[in-house]
């Protein structure tokens, strides 16, 4: 035992692109493991507040809402990461700043466009999933976030790409702290639903401006004073980097609303008190992806920046150790949540002990989804925006078709499993796809050097 740990140690010190990834992922791990003790501790002091039908119907508002902006605002965080990253590695400090230019211009007017369509369509989430039309104030409360994260995106790129790790996880430790102290005041208040959706809203707040005056510290630090006067007409392929944009947006917003969007359709096919232990069934599955889900974040940089560079064989490394160290965590916490899951679900309540089955289903596919977690990412750096979009795709529709056929009859385990499924087959597709990419980039190579011998 001895010996394979020092053996990791000594791997971990001699691959400096692991290390690199391991030391910022150690920042926003660390910042989001509090966060997460917080949150289950507000999830806890929410749901004893409000009881299973009010925390539902708490559900039901913050994933409208969450999931409108999904689908019409314009997430630019993967166009910074690809493209102002490839210019940073060129050294083209010009380029680099027009496409943070273009990113944040963008961003912000789709966000104020995608306000304007969630205040029109407020009336469907009041009568179809909150089943209660005199609810509509408290969806218009809550849908302020979207203009709290602006260009929150495009920031979070910015902030990646130029190495400010520590920076954005300050930024989410204090949003974390002040909302759950604000629902611990709730609680102690006896504080109404109201009070709570204002805690959730002021941390969104934070976590939206914060990114956003960190990141226009670091492009004048990074790119100087003068970033934002950078014309658009210097863009190496404008038809390009909009293709890119229009797919990640689809492909991600198809990927966010397929899981994201389970409390809407639980509600609408069942009732608001399915929707409650549904909620609590997936936050006991959030300390899983959220040490992997850091990943995500430090490794596709370091993808992106072997790809341009052509570096092989550093990529592949990369992705098996960190493959391997995500299969690991996984594995852990299964065997974890196996045994001390209904002694966990306990805490929200002796009734919630009943989505313990749900919530083991739902760990089998983040659980795939979570070993696997750069199958997508991987592709957006090879510039295959197109084939995460037709996967996922193709796989929601599959999922939301069955779901109207399955989940009345067979309830919330039944959804469970059709998401599951689909994390098993769209990530199993794309991490095939992905290592093709490679192998087939590793032969044009070594065929373009034996013909320069």
């Amino acid at each position: 035992m001895k010996a394979w740990f020092q053996k990791l140690l000594n791997i971990v010190k001699e691959d400096v692109l692991l290390k690199r990834v391991l030391r910022n992922t150690s920042y926003l791990f660390s910042s989001q493991a509090i966060g997460m003790v917080l949150a289950m501790g507000q999830s806890v002091l929410a749901t004893h507040l409000l009881g299973a039908s009010l925390f539902g119907l708490l559900a039901v508002v913050m994933t409208f809402a969450t999931n409108v902006n999904r689908l019409f605002s314009f997430r630019m965080g993967e166009f910074v990461i690809q493209f102002m990253g490839k210019e940073l590695v060129k050294k083209d400090t010009l380029k680099a700043a027009a496409v943070a230019k273009a990113a944040l211009l963008t961003e912000s007017i789709t966000s104020v466009l995608t306000y304007g369509v969630f205040l029109l369509v407020i009336p469907i989430g009041t009568n179809l999933f909150a089943k209660n039309p005199t609810t509509s104030s408290l969806f218009q409360v809550y849908g302020l976030f979207i203009l709290a994260n602006l260009c929150n995106e495009s920031a979070t790129g910015i902030l990646q790409i130029t190495n400010r790790y520590k920076i954005q996880a300050a930024i989410n430790l204090t949003q974390s702290i002040v909302t759950a102290g604000l629902i611990g005041v709730a609680f102690l208040m006896h504080g109404s639903i109201l009070f709570v959706l204002w805690a959730y809203l002021i941390g969104k707040f934070i976590i939206g401006l914060g990114s956003v005056i960190a990141a226009l510290i670091a492009l004048h630090q990074k790119l100087g004073r003068d970033w934002w006067k950078a014309p658009f007409s210097i863009f190496p392929s404008i038809k390009e980097m909009a293709a890119f944009t229009v797919s990640t947006n689809l492909s991600g917003t198809i990927k966010m609303l397929v899981s994201g969007s389970e409390p809407l359709l639980i509600g609408f096919l069942l009732d608001t008190q399915a929707v409650a232990l549904y909620k609590i069934a997936t936050s006991i599955t959030e300390p899983l992806m959220i040490p992997i889900s850091q990943f995500i974040n430090t490794t596709f940089p370091e993808m992106t920046r072997s790809i341009v560079q052509r570096k092989w064989q550093e990529l592949r490394t990369l992705l098996r150790r960190v493959t391997i160290i995500s299969g690991v965590w996984t594995l852990l916490f299964t065997l974890g949540m196996l045994v001390l899951g209904p002694w966990i679900l306990s805490i929200w309540g002796q009734k919630y002990v009943a989505a313990y089955p749900t919530m083991m289903i739902l760990l089998v596919g983040y659980g795939i989804s979570n070993i696997f977690y750069w199958n997508r990412t991987l592709l957006l750096s090879f510039g295959k925006a197109n084939i995460p979009l037709y996967v996922l795709f193709a796989g929601a529709v599959i999922k939301t078709a069955l779901a109207f056929v399955v989940v009345p009859p067979f309830g919330m385990a039944a959804e469970a499993w059709l998401l599951s499924g689909n994390f098993a087959i769209t990530v199993g597709l794309m991490v095939a796809i992905g290592y093709s990419l490679i192998r087939k980039n590793e032969r044009l190579d070594q065929q373009k050097a034996e013909a320069a011998a």
